[in-house]
């Protein structure tokens, strides 16, 4: 396994926990609009006919042969805030994301948003 350096090329594969529990799909990856850096995993939970995307921190992620692995319990992450899969996080609902996994947040000094899908 080695550090997750560009989580966008692991996209479709499956993301697990730290103990291996699959907890879905990587379905996108959400940058620190202040550094550009990968801050979250957007990841498709749910049975096909009700699927939804939660947030998880790439934080320390690491990838292996067809997964990306993240620091987080399985249980936390489907409890964490989500979307509809057509859905884009709402700029009022980025602070309830960082808040769910203990997560300083700060919008940018003009109001900026924090997260920006790539």
């Amino acid at each position: 396994m080695f550090e997750a350096e560009n989580i966008r090329d692991w996209r479709g594969h499956d993301v697990v926990d730290s103990g291996g529990r699959k907890i879905g799909t990587l379905e996108s990856v959400y940058v620190d609009t202040a550094t550009d850096l990968p801050a979250f995993a957007a990841v498709t939970i749910g049975m096909p006919t009700r699927r939804r995307l939660v947030f998880v921190p790439v934080h320390k992620a690491v990838v292996g042969p067809d997964y990306v692995k993240v620091t987080y319990d399985k249980g936390l992450v489907k409890d964490a805030p989500g979307i509809d899969p057509d859905g884009e996080l709402a700029a009022e609902d980025e602070g309830a994301v960082f808040a769910h996994y203990e997560l300083p947040y700060e919008q940018g000094t003009r109001g900026e948003r924090r997260l920006g899908r790539r």
